[in-house]
């Protein structure tokens, strides 16, 4: 059993009541003060249709402030989530559960399900505290009874790993020591890079080939570690970062200009994108506009100009705005462009600098 399947029925089983003595509760409630399920919570949802969050209203993420998730509990929004189904389970980020006991002193926003822990329960330790990754993962009492090092870089690799660990399979963990050599490892076990590179190369054929959870997982990937979601924002939006590559999106580059040829989509993607200050000539010697073939073909073209006006003067001269070229265009070379054979010209100038250095030196004998 993966650790998200145990995890949600743990959760559920937190609503097991006896009929004959007690009233079904109300919603499961699950505090998370520290806010560490927070990162994997639409992943979760996406086996575990009854999970509410508490937050912005957001419907289609069902997730929405206190008084829309009383309403859901009333019945009044079945479309959104019908409480005959199963206990709606309520996540509350950044609470905890003493915050939600002190009724007087509870915070305006979170009042409304202040009622909900009489007429429901809570999904917390034997020991009345929060549930915690670690906690989770190491109790023998409700919990995973799994061997996890509790130094700060395993628990800062295991929050980072989270959305990996999900997926686990819990007999393959048994008797392994989780630490951060383990979590580093499984965090770089996945290629998000590469998935995220086949999707702008190839498209809807991409999400085609995979199943929806795959697709979700791909989503949800995307959002945590680039800000950025596919399916909301699409492929070209997705093409200009990649051409803009700032942030965490200059890896996403690297990754890309090593192996152009495998994504040949991806530069037609680019070229339907509008290039931020677009003009005549942009500007080429900042690497602001690397990403972008237009603006290499703008370059050879400016070049093929200036080699065009060398029929009309002296070589000397011509050595000379050779050297300014190179030194203008020269760089080129090293681009992308180059390797995927746009740049014939620039590589040329690699040559004519050299002639034009060679012919400047009075020959011994013969001529040029």
């Amino acid at each position: 059993m993966r650790i998200v399947e145990t995890l949600i029925n743990s959760v559920r089983s937190a609503a097991t009541y006896n009929p004959e003595l007690q009233a079904a509760p109300a919603c499961i409630l699950w505090p998370d003060k520290e806010r560490q399920w927070e990162s994997v919570i639409p992943r979760i949802q996406l086996e575990m249709p009854e999970l509410l969050v508490l937050g912005t209203f957001e419907p289609e993420k069902r997730t929405g402030p206190a008084i829309w998730l009383r309403c859901i509990l009333a019945g009044i929004y079945p479309d959104v989530y019908d409480i005959t189904n199963r206990i709606p389970v309520i996540y509350l980020p950044g609470i905890s559960r003493p915050q939600l006991r002190d009724v007087e002193n509870c915070p305006d926003h979170l009042k409304p399900l202040a009622e909900l822990q009489y007429r429901g329960t809570m999904w917390i330790q034997a020991n009345a505290k929060d549930w915690t990754v670690l906690a989770f993962l190491k109790s023998d009492q409700g919990g995973l009874n799994l061997d996890v090092a509790q130094d700060s870089e395993s628990k800062n690799a295991m929050q980072l790993a989270l959305y990996q660990l999900m997926d686990e399979d819990i007999e393959l963990l048994a008797g392994k020591r989780l630490d951060k050599d383990y979590f580093h490892t499984l965090l770089v076990g996945g290629d998000p890079v590469k998935d995220l590179l086949q999707w702008l190369d190839r498209g809807d054929a991409f999400q085609q080939n995979r199943a929806l959870q795959e697709w979700n997982a791909f989503i949800e990937v995307c959002k945590s570690q680039l800000a950025f979601n596919p399916q909301k924002e699409g492929i070209l939006a997705g093409a200009m970062r990649l051409a803009a590559h700032e942030g965490p999106w200059s890896a996403v580059w690297d990754r890309y200009c090593e192996a152009p040829r495998k994504y040949p989509g991806i530069p037609v993607q680019i070229r339907k994108c509008k290039p931020p200050d677009e003009n005549i000539f942009w500007a080429a010697s900042d690497g602001s506009f690397d990403g972008w073939p237009q603006w290499n073909e703008e370059q050879e073209a400016s070049l093929r100009q200036e080699l065009n006006l060398f029929t009309s003067i002296p070589p000397h001269e011509a050595r000379q705005r050779i050297a300014e070229l190179e030194a203008r265009h020269g760089r080129r070379r090293n681009l992308v462009w180059s390797e995927l054979g746009d740049a014939p010209l620039a590589n040329a100038l690699l040559h004519l600098n050299h002639l034009g250095k060679v012919t400047s030196n009075a020959l011994t004998a013969g001529s040029v």
